[in-house]
C-alpha cells in the first residue's frame, strides 16, 4: 500500500554534514507522523527524529541541535537535516511513517529500506 524511498546517505568525515530524504507513495488517505530512525548492526533501532503533519518536532537527545527534520506534504517527503556529525552517529537510519489508510481511522506504519551513513577521517 506504501513504499518508501530513501536517499542521501553516504560517508562523511567528523564535522561534515549530510541530508537524507525519504519520499511515500502508494495508497493512503494522508501521512501523520513522520520519522526517521538508527540501527547499527546488532543494535536496537533507535529514535532519532519525529515531525508531525503540523510541524511539531521531537529528538533524541543525542542529537538535538545537531540535526533537523522537515517534511514537505505536498510532495510526500520527509528530510533529515544532519550537522556536526561524529563517529558515533554511523548508522543505517530508516524512514518511518504513520498513514491513514483506511475508513473509520484504520492507522498503519511503513518503513524504508535504510540508507547507511558513515562517519570516519
Amino acid at each position: 500500500q506504501v513504499q518508501l524511498v530513501e536517499s542521501g546517505g553516504g560517508l562523511v568525515q567528523p564535522g561534515g554534514s549530510l541530508r537524507l530524504s525519504c519520499v511515500a507513495s502508494g495508497r493512503f488517505f494522508w501521512i501523520n507522523a513522520m520519522g526517521w530512525y538508527r540501527q547499527a548492526p546488532g543494535k536496537q533501532r533507535e529514535l532519532v527524529a519525529t515531525i508531525t503533519r503540523q510541524g511539531a518536532t521531537n529528538y533524541a537527545d543525542s542529537v538535538k541541535g545537531r540535526f533537523t527534520i522537515s517534511r514537505d506534504n505536498a510532495n510526500n517527503t520527509v528530510y533529515l537535516q544532519m550537522n556536526n556529525l561524529s563517529p558515533e552517529d554511523t548508522c543505517v537510519y530508516y524512514c518511518n511513517v504513520q498513514v491513514l489508510s483506511g475508513w473509520n481511522g484504520a492507522k498503519d506504519d511503513y518503513w524504508g529500506q535504510g540508507t547507511q551513513v558513515t562517519v570516519a577521517s
